[in-house]
């Protein structure tokens, strides 16, 4: 089963969540009044005068105050009397989540087979309209979107597994060369030949540099850059190159990327607030839509997991928008740093906590303050070192 459909046929348990946001029951009742969808697992809430227990999230008509108890699962509400909503079906599967459950099944069950949207609707027994608005909600991509998604994880598989490049296409269900040549490139990141060989035959360019959060590496390729990552050593960042590249070229190019690990220095410093820099790096139709809405982020704010599932059109999609942030590989260009828990906490951070602490006190002290003849000469300067790329050897 893949991540997608593993996030729509699980229910959210404690475990899934951070209960330590709802540890008092003046709290609880907050996330209740607001039907707050993020602490849906951490706890539930019953009412005495029905003997009904709930989600927080429960669309049902909400109990005077003084009629509801809190419990922590729903085994604990079960043994104190209480049965399950039949509408937020607390034990189980929500309506929504079993019709999206059921339309991954479906579209998983033969990678191959291109399912329309009006077919796929007649499986699941809902109109297409209702369909498409639910899915994309749940999921975070469209059906379609899904399903090229499984060919690319298809194709990806038959590459790596050693098969030829036609055969890989035709058992990944792309129909022909053409079609998996005009959508592959998002889904790899390069020409599924390339791919296949694990990036022989690619030149990737790399520096490393010391700097106030430890160490940077910046690579790139003839294209742009496509890895920028911070650690308290160089060597382990160079390994974690060589592991994701493994049949490339690696070239060791100081020279040559120094204009870029300046862009990061001047940032650190607080003298640079943009980044104008070439980039090539995959990402699937959803991880775009979120690492487009962190780089609209403005410098020195943030924004929580749930406001970012919001602004890319899947308020549902809260875990899958954790996982692009998580997966994005070139630090601060794309500031996955800039998003925290709905309270304000702090989440995780591919390259450590306390650089992603660091990152927002640093900007928090500099907002408003690189001047506009800063600014341009920035600009100037981006545009030149971006030259570099396309006429260096």
């Amino acid at each position: 089963m893949n991540a997608i459909t593993r996030q729509t046929a699980t229910v959210r348990t404690a475990a899934d969540v951070d209960a330590t946001q709802w540890r008092t029951d003046d709290e609880r009742w907050d996330a209740v009044t607001h039907r707050d969808r993020d602490a849906d697992g951490a706890f539930f809430y019953a009412v005495k005068t029905t003997g009904v227990f709930c989600r927080p999230s429960c669309a049902s008509r909400q109990p005077h105050r003084e009629n509801v108890a809190f419990f922590t699962d729903a085994a604990a509400a079960r043994a104190a009397g209480f049965r399950d909503c039949k509408r937020c079906q607390p034990g189980g599967l929500p309506r929504e989540l079993e019709i999206v459950a059921r339309a991954c099944a479906a579209l998983d069950a033969d990678p191959q087979q291109r399912l329309t949207l009006a077919q796929l609707s007649d499986a699941v027994h809902v109109s297409p309209f209702h369909l498409q608005r639910l899915f994309k909600r749940v999921v975070g991509v469209s059906p379609r979107q899904y399903q090229a998604a499984q060919r690319g994880a298809a194709l990806r598989d038959a590459l790596q597994g050693g098969a030829d490049v036609t055969r890989a296409t035709l058992d990944a269900g792309f129909g022909s060369p053409s079609r998996m040549y005009d959508s592959a490139p998002a889904e790899l990141g390069m020409a599924p030949s390339a791919y296949r060989r694990k990036g022989a035959g690619l030149t990737v360019r790399y520096a490393s540099a010391p700097n106030s959060l430890g160490f940077v590496l910046v690579a790139a390729t003839d294209k742009g850059i496509c890895k920028i990552g911070f650690g308290d050593d160089p060597a382990p960042l160079i390994d974690q190159l060589r592991g994701e590249f493994a049949n490339a070229e690696l070239r060791e190019d100081a020279g040559r990327l120094a204009p870029f690990i300046a862009q990061i220095d001047a940032y650190l410093r607080g003298t640079r607030q943009h980044f104008d820099l070439p980039l090539d790096i995959a990402s699937t139709a959803f991880k775009q839509r979120v690492w487009d809405a962190l780089r609209r982020i403005p410098y020195g704010e943030t924004r929580s997991y749930s406001q970012i599932a919001e602004a890319v059109g899947s308020p549902r999609a809260v875990r899958a928008v954790a996982s692009a942030c998580a997966t994005n590989p070139v630090a601060l260009v794309v500031p996955c740093h800039r998003v925290v828990q709905k309270g304000g906490a702090l989440a995780g951070y591919r390259w450590g906590l306390p650089r992603k602490a660091a990152l927002l006190e640093n900007e928090a002290q500099h907002a408003g303050g690189v001047s506009g003849g800063d600014a341009n000469r920035a600009e100037t300067d981006s545009r030149s070192h971006n030259s570099q790329l396309d006429h260096a050897a």
